[in-house]
C-alpha cells in the first residue's frame, strides 16, 4: 500500500497495534484483546510497565504501584491475542484507517524470549557490571539483565555495550536461549487501527544548574527519589542520602522543576508534581519517623479525586511543612554535603535553611525520540511537542485511524491515563468492529482435575510487598506459622505474589506437592483474585 492508497474497497483488518507499553498502552492492550481483536504492543524497552513500574507508591490512597500494576502486566504477558514486541520500533506506517501496513524494526537483545526461562542462572555469573538505568543509577546490574523483578516479559538481556564476551552466560545457561549473533528484524503488521500511548520523558535537571543536579550529590530527582523509596530500589526501602548512606532528616522538594518555565521552553504545568511531591513526603515520613519534609511551591494545584483531601492529610496528620515560594538555587557546604536554599518567606522575610537532602519535581517533556516517532507515523504536534487533537474528540490525531492515549497528548496522572487508554480503544473497536473475532484464538485450559474424596493439601503463598505488609507484618513468621497448620503441605513468601515469575511458581509448587487448595495472603480479592483464579486454572484447579 502507498502512503495515499485509498480504503475503500478492503475488508478492514481485525487487529490494532498499540505503541507504548505504559500503564495506558497496557490497559488499552487488554480492553481490545478482550473485544475480540488481535493486539499488537510495540514497545523500545526489554519489557513492558513504563514509568509507573518504577513508582513506589500512587496518589491518592498510597496503594503499591507494582501491586496495581503487576496484574495487567502478567494478564497482558499471557493473553493469547496480545503479541508484545519488545525493543521495537515504529519505522512507518502506510496505508489508510482499517487497513494499515507497518514495519517495525526489533533491535537484537541476544536472548530467545522463548526460551528464557528467567531463572538468572547468567546474571549471577555474569563479570561485567553496568549501570542500572532503572534504579536511576543510583545501583549497578550485571551485563546480562532484566529490567526489574516483575518484568513482563521475563526474559534476561544482554547489554552489548557493556558486554565481554566471555561467554560465561551462554554456558550456565541450561535453556540454550543466549545467542551472540542475534540480529535486527524487519516485522511487517497488518492492523486497522493504530493507539499511540509513547508517553513523555522527565525533564533533564541538570539543564538548570542552579540546582546543583550533577554537581551535588544530595540533588536527586523525584523518579530517583521513587527509587530510593521503593522495597526493590536501591537501598530496599531505606530513606538515605547518596553521599555517606546516612538518614537525612530534613528533606526539601522543588516545585515546577521545567515546568511553568519560560526560561527552558516550557510555559505549561506538567500536572502531576504537586501531588507526586506530596506523596514522596508522606512516604518518606512513613519510612523514617525523624525526616521533616518541606515543600516549596509555586501553587497547589491538586485538583483530582480526593487529591485536596490528600494534601491537609499530609500537612496535618504527617507534618508535611509547605512553602509558597520559588526557589532560585541551592548552593552546597563542600566538606559536609548539607545543602543550604535561600528564600523569601510569605512574610517577605528572607531566609537561609539548611538541608540533608533536596529533591527536584522534574515535569514531563516530549523528547526528541516521541517527536520523531510522530513524524514517521504521520500525527501533527503541538508547539511543546504534544500530540494535536480536536478539541471534542480528545482521542483522534490529525491521521484517521490512529488515536491517542496518555501523556503523549498532554500531561496527566494514572488515573486520568487509564480512563483515556479505554477511551481509545472503544474508538479503536469502534472503527473495526465489523472485523472483530477474524484474528482471535480461543484460549485452551487444561482438564480440571478431580478432587473428590481427597483430603485438602493447601500451598500457602504469603506477599512481603515492601513496606505496604512487610512493614506491618513478620512476613517470615506468619511462613512459620502456616507450615503448623493442619493439611498445610507447603507455604511460602514472595516479594511480590502478583508478579509473573510467582504466577509460574505457583503452578510449579501445585504440581511438585499436589495442591488442590491455595491460599494466596496479599492484596485485596476485589482487585487480585481475579489474577490467582487464572493461574490456578492453568495449573488444573476448579478456579474457586
Amino acid at each position: 500500500l502507498s502512503p495515499n492508497a485509498p480504503a475503500q474497497g478492503l475488508s478492514k483488518v481485525g487487529a490494532v497495534l498499540v505503541v507504548g507499553g505504559g500503564v495506558g498502552g497496557v490497559q488499552a492492550a487488554l480492553d481490545l484483546a478482550e473485544s475480540g481483536l488481535k493486539v499488537h504492543l510495540v514497545d523500545d524497552s526489554s519489557s513492558i510497565g513504563g514509568v509507573m513500574a518504577q513508582l513506589d507508591k500512587t496518589f491518592p490512597t498510597n496503594d503499591c504501584s507494582m501491586c496495581i500494576l503487576s496484574p495487567k502486566l502478567v494478564e497482558c504477558g499471557r493473553h493469547l491475542n496480545i503479541e508484545i514486541l519488545t525493543y521495537s520500533k515504529i519505522e512507518k506506517v502506510l496505508g489508510e484507517a482499517g487497513s494499515f501496513e507497518v514495519h517495525v524494526k526489533q533491535m537484537p537483545r541476544y536472548i530467545d524470549v522463548a526460551k528464557c526461562t528467567g531463572c538468572g542462572e547468567c546474571a549471577k555469573y555474569c563479570p561485567a557490571d553496568a549501570i542500572d538505568l532503572y534504579n536511576e543509577g543510583l545501583s549497578e546490574r550485571a551485563s546480562i539483565h532484566v529490567k526489574y523483578p516483575q518484568a513482563v516479559p521475563l526474559a534476561y538481556v544482554i547489554d552489548r555495550e557493556v558486554c565481554i564476551g566471555c561467554g560465561l552466560c551462554q554456558n550456565v545457561c541450561l535453556a540454550d536461549a543466549v545467542h551472540y549473533d542475534d540480529k535486527e528484524k524487519e516485522i511487517t503488521l497488518n492492523v486497522g487501527a493504530i493507539i499511540l500511548a509513547p508517553g513523555l520523558e522527565e525533564f533533564e535537571a541538570a539543564s538548570k544548574s542552579e540546582y546543583g543536579y550533577g554537581r551535588y550529590s544530595n540533588v536527586v530527582t523525584s523518579i530517583e527519589f521513587e527509587r530510593i523509596l521503593s522495597a526493590s530500589g536501591p537501598f530496599r526501602g531505606r530513606v538515605q542520602r547518596p553521599s555517606d548512606g546516612e538518614i537525612p532528616r530534613k528533606i526539601a522538594f522543588i516545585q515546577c522543576v521545567g515546568s511553568r518555565d519560560v526560561t527552558c521552553g516550557n510555559g505549561y504545568c506538567s500536572s502531576v508534581c504537586c501531588m507526586y511531591a506530596t506523596k514522596e513526603a508522606v512516604i518518606a515520613k512513613e519510612h523514617q519517623k525523624e525526616v521533616e519534609p518541606t515543600i516549596f511551591y509555586i501553587d497547589m494545584r491538586s485538583y483530582g479525586k480526593d487529591f485536596d483531601r490528600y494534601i491537609e492529610r499530609a500537612e496535618e496528620e504527617y507534618g508535611v511543612r509547605f512553602v509558597r515560594c520559588r526557589v532560585s538555587s541551592v548552593r552546597e557546604d563542600p566538606e559536609t554535603k548539607q545543602l543550604r536554599i535561600r528564600y523569601e518567606s510569605e512574610g517577605g522575610k528572607l531566609v537561609e535553611e539548611e538541608f540533608d537532602l533536596v529533591v527536584l519535581s522534574v515535569g514531563f517533556v516530549s523528547s526528541k525520540s516521541i517527536r520523531e516517532l510522530a513524524q514517521r507515523i504521520g500525527v501533527e504536534l503541538d508547539e511543546y511537542g504534544f500530540c494535536k487533537t480536536p478539541t471534542f474528540h480528545p482521542f483522534e490525531t490529525s491521521r484517521p485511524g490512529i488515536f491517542v492515549c496518555g501523556m503523549f497528548s498532554s500531561p496527566k496522572d494514572i488515573p486520568e491515563t487509564v480512563t483515556q487508554a479505554s477511551g481509545a480503544a472503544a474508538c479503536a473497536g469502534g472503527l473495526l468492529s465489523s472485523a472483530r473475532a477474524t484474528l482471535v484464538k480461543s484460549k485452551e485450559y487444561p482438564g480440571e482435575l478431580s478432587v473428590q474424596g481427597e483430603p485438602p493439601r493447601i500451598g500457602v503463598f504469603i506477599c512481603h510487598c515492601g513496606i505496604n505488609i512487610g512493614g506491618v507484618v513478620d512476613v517470615p513468621s506468619v511462613v512459620e506459622y502456616a507450615r503448623t497448620l493442619p493439611r498445610v503441605v507447603h507455604a511460602e513468601a514472595n516479594l511480590y505474589t502478583c508478579s509473573s515469575d510467582t504466577q509460574k511458581a505457583i503452578k510449579e509448587r501445585i504440581k511438585e506437592h499436589s495442591l488442590n487448595r491455595v491460599i494466596v495472603a496479599s492484596c485485596s480479592p476485589r482487585t487480585h483474585e481475579p489474577l490467582f483464579q487464572e493461574t490456578i486454572r492453568e495449573a488444573g484447579l476448579n478456579r474457586y
